[in-house]
Formats: structure tokens, sequence, C-alpha cells
């Protein structure tokens, strides 16, 4: 049987969206997806007009460009904010929103600090208001089948997962992605770092190590290390492993994963037109077909969990206490590769 795996929207219940920021990811990825998943987007507000003048002729979904965030936040209909900057100044945001009675889906890295993402977490709590984190390859169709399986037990209990990505991040020179320290672990990986604490719930982290470092094939003018390996041990002698290429000169790019269970094994990839996912259990191997891609539908499944869950009244699955781990063990390994690999273990990273 296939798991239910596309984005799902809560029956009867559309309300409002306000976007914060309104750079190219949301124009390639969330705008796309709410056109495509009729989200009900209010309006937009970017304090560059320059980044709003022609979103709505791009996007007639969107109903309002605003003039200021005082404005987004005032309007009546706006229910749920969309917070889509940059980590510098997203705690700011999001307590705006929440201070506003607003639900809250932020994007990743949820923020710099652990402290301050639980103090966010547990304010949102107090006010009764869902703060949901975009860690939209939870809804990458191959990534969410493996997850789907992993929590039925198809494969027993998960010791291992692998993964690697050959991309090249030769796009990233000249914007602000490449200011970022520890980019390809901090902004880029944090992705499979999140996927795997999924994957390995439960189990209880003892170490991460983790090194970035220049490819000697990066151009000259790039500012930061686009190879990185991160490596997660656990309490029970589980494992994990995510290498980034960083450079990689190849037209057959892919991400490929492995998720090693005590019944089992799960393999696939995702992005790039590499999409696939199968389960090799018992001797026999099962291909699962998959609908849509990461982007856009990964984002549509993050922003349709979080309205399920607030037409539901519980918390989202990618809820921001449920996200803090995963920003824990990508501090630790920003931590680590900064001191040369040492192990960093989670207490280091309070939370």
């Amino acid at each position: 049987m296939i798991p239910d795996h596309r984005p799902t929207f809560p029956q009867g219940y559309r309300p409002g969206v306000g976007i914060v920021g309104c750079g190219e990811v949301v124009k390639e990825a969330h705008l796309r997806a709410y056109t495509d998943y009729a989200v009900d987007v209010v309006g937009v507000y970017d304090p560059r007009p320059e980044a709003t003048a022609e979103v709505q002729a791009l996007f007639p979904v969107v109903r309002h460009v605003f003039g200021s965030l005082d404005e987004l936040l005032a309007h009546p209909e706006v229910e749920v904010v969309d917070i889509a900057t940059h980590p510098a100044v997203r705690l700011e945001l999001i307590g705006r929103a929440l201070e506003a009675g607003k639900h809250v889906l932020a994007q990743k890295p949820l923020a710099l600090d652990a402290r301050a993402a639980r103090a966010l977490v547990e304010e949102a709590e107090r006010r009764g208001l869902r703060l949901a984190v975009n860690q939209n390859g939870r809804w990458a169709p191959a990534w969410r089948v493996a997850t789907l399986l992993v929590e039925r037990g198809v494969v027993g209990d998960v010791f291992a997962v692998t993964h690697l990505h050959d991309h090249d991040f030769a796009w990233i020179v000249g914007t602000a992605f490449d200011e970022i320290p520890h980019f390809a672990i901090y902004d880029f990986s944090v992705h499979w770092i999140d996927i795997t604490r999924c994957w390995l719930d439960g189990k209880t982290v003892s170490a991460v190590r983790a090194l970035d470092f220049r490819t000697p094939n990066q151009p000259p003018e790039s500012k930061g290390r686009w190879g990185a390996w991160v490596a997660v041990e656990y309490a029970d002698g589980s494992s994990a492993q995510i290498r980034s290429i960083g450079s990689a000169a190849t037209r057959r790019p892919g991400n490929p994963f492995w998720i090693h269970g005590s019944e089992g094994t799960i393999r696939g990839s995702v992005r790039r037109g590499t999409d696939f996912v199968e389960l090799d259990r018992g001797g026999a191997f099962t291909r699962y077909a998959l609908e849509g891609e990461w982007l856009p539908d990964g984002f549509a499944g993050t922003m349709g969990e979080l309205l399920t869950a607030v037409a539901e009244e519980r918390e989202p699955f990618n809820s921001a206490r449920h996200n803090l781990l995963s920003l824990q063990m990508t501090l630790a390994a920003c931590r680590s590769a900064g001191e040369g690999g040492r192990p960093v273990t989670l207490d280091e990273v309070p939370c």
C-alpha cells in the first residue's frame, strides 16, 4: 500500500495568510505552492519595494502589498503569518506576530540561539498560538514516504542514516547566503539534519561532529565553505552521517539516502529529478510511486500541516517545539566545524 504522502489541508478552514519577506525563495516556492493549493494570501510585506514590485502580477493569489509590518499584522483577515526572512531578524518578527495574536510559520533554521528559540516556543504556548517551522523537506515526497514507513515500524528499529548531496553551490556567490557562516551546514544541511532527527526520533544524541571546508574547485570569489560533513552519534550506538560535496561537476546530481533498520532498509533520493524511494525487507523490494516535488509541494506541506493543527487544536508535526532538537543538532554541528571537528554535546548548546 502506498503511504498517503501528499500535502493536506483542513476541510472548511482557509484562514488568511500574510507573508513577511518576499525574496526569491518566496517567489519560487511559497507562492507557487500557495497558488497550487489555494491558500488565501491576504498580502505580502518586504521593506524593499523592489522585492514586491511585480509580485501581484506574477502571483494573482496575492491580494495586497502592505506598506509596513504593522499594516500586515493589523489586517483583520490575517490569521497566520509566514515569516520568510534571514535568521538575524527572524526572532523579533516572530515575537511581533505572536504579540498580534497570529499563528506563525517561520523559515528554517528557526534561530541563531537555541535558548531564544525555546523562549518563543513557550511564549506561543502561553498565548495558545501555534508556532511551526518551515522544514519543507519533511514533505519532499521520497522523504515523506520514508518517514511514514519508519513511523509504521516497517524496518524495525532504525540504527543508521546516511545522506549524500552532490550540489554545486555556485548559485550563492554574490548573495546573502554566501555571507552566512557555515552555510553548507547551518542553512542547507539543516534539512538533512532535521529529517534525520525525525527518523531517529526518541533516541538520545550523545555527540555531534562536523567539518566544513573550501573545495579545490570553488570559484575564488566565493566566501563560504561548500564542502562539509556532519556525523551524529547516539547513546545506543545508532549513528547518522551527512556528506556535502559542495561543488560537484555533474549533470546528474542527486541526494541519495539510506535508512538502515533492524528489519530492513529504505533507500532513495530527493530533488533535481532524482526522486525515488524503495523498501528492501525480507528479501523483497518495493518501490513506491511518488507524486509532487520538494519544490513547491514541500512548502504546501508545512503550511497545510500548520493549518490542520490549528483546526484540530493540536501541535503540528513541524512545530517549533519538535524542531528544537533539530536546531540544537545544527548549532552543535556548526560549533564542531568551527573547532576543527571536536565532538560537541547538546549540553554545550543549551536550549
